[in-house]
């Protein structure tokens, strides 16, 4: 039976449907949406060879026209280039405004399926149906829509929220181990960030939740959404409380960009940036160490990073000055006080930033 997760923002409230082979039931709702009779699906070549064309029958069966775009996997897909190549074509099929783009994959295409949705004839619906865990629990809920610049990750972007999340969990099964992994760094970091009882859910089901055991997932998936929700329902557009789910996303946006996108998985690089904001936190005197050590035994547990070699240490220092969310010069740091709480900090000193980094995040 599919869970429900409601997404309050008034009048651009969604739902976010979660389960087993819920694609037929999510799609016989296109028609109780105010949509023309014809989408585009925008997916990559990967995710489209599994799932693109069961997903194509099921929408024509409930009376759409369908007009897929293909575009290659990866993050340095997620570019001004490919949304131009994207609108020219929805520009060419003369997609009306009521025509949705549905998003079928990972974070990269919710992320450019948004962006192009709320740039075309300014602003069509679109739907959400992510394919990867980090996209289920995280990017295709929220309306955060953007596209990267070689200066700095998703520094082009609006908000944007879907019409409807779709999260298919029979999709996981065939998502590669690295991914999933990279998935459960966002998946901890909820429980960093909010909610102590989940961090221990999640500790004591580190076996189940790694081999993906129906028995944990959809409470897990659930979770994480109920929590996203929650903040988002409470501060849309970043205006204050939500800015605590950019926890490791400081550092970690900042090695993504020193590495040009090539070397990690965005949830490769959140969770090293989780751990160096947690030891930035104890050498700031705001956490013990014990809570330290939790917090890096699941990530190694799970085999995530939680280092990087030394030749990126300069660049990602020099980045993190250009991190979307740094104010009067001033970067914003997430940092625990405890499982389950975070502060905002700004205003730490470059030398301490440096300091905790060679000690414990360098190879």
């Amino acid at each position: 039976m599919a869970r429900k997760v409601p997404v309050n923002l008034g009048e651009r409230s969604y739902t976010i449907t979660i389960g087993y082979e819920i694609l037929e039931e999510c799609t016989a709702e296109l028609g109780t949406f105010p949509l023309e009779k014809e989408v585009f699906l925008l997916s990559d070549r990967e995710v489209h060879k599994y799932y693109g064309s069961s997903l194509e029958t099921l929408i024509a069966d409930q009376g759409f026209k369908v007009r897929t775009y293909l575009m290659p996997p990866g993050e340095e897909a997620k570019s001004w280039e490919q949304a131009g190549e994207i609108l020219e074509k929805m520009l060419e099929g003369n997609l009306g405004r009521k025509a949705p783009v549905l998003a079928l994959g990972g974070g990269v295409v919710g992320d450019i399926a948004g962006f192009v949705a709320a740039l075309y004839r300014r602003g069509v619906p679109f739907i959400q149906i992510p394919t990867t865990l980090l996209a289920q629990v995280d990017s295709s809920v929220g309306g955060k829509v953007a596209v990267n610049h070689p200066l700095g990750k998703n520094m082009l972007g609006t908000f944007y929220q879907p019409l409807a999340v779709w999260a298919d969990l029979r999709t996981l099964d065939t998502l590669p181990d690295n991914e999933w992994r990279a998935g459960l760094a966002e998946v901890v970091k909820y429980g960093i960030i909010w909610d102590e009882a989940f961090f221990e859910f999640l500790e004591n089901h580190t076996l189940e939740i790694l081999r993906r055991d129906p028995s944990v997932l959809p409470e897990m998936i659930e979770r994480c959404c109920q929590i996203k929700a929650e903040v988002v329902g409470r501060d849309e557009k970043d205006e204050g409380l939500r800015n605590i789910l950019n926890f490791g996303h400081t550092l970690g946006h900042a090695l993504e960009s020193a590495t040009h996108y090539k070397e990690y998985r965005h949830g490769e690089a959140v969770a090293i940036g989780m751990y160096g904001a947690m030891e930035l936190a104890y050498a700031l005197g705001m956490i013990e160490k014990d809570v330290v050590t939790r917090v890096k035994d699941i990530l190694e547990l799970w085999e995530l990073p939680i280092r990087f070699p030394a030749k990126f240490l300069e660049t990602v220092i020099q980045n993190l000055i250009y991190d979307k969310k740094v104010s009067d010069k001033k970067v914003l740091f997430i940092l625990p006080t405890a499982i389950g709480k975070v502060e905002m900090v700004r205003d730490i000193p470059q030398d301490i930033i440096r300091r905790v980094v060679q000690e414990n995040l360098i190879l």
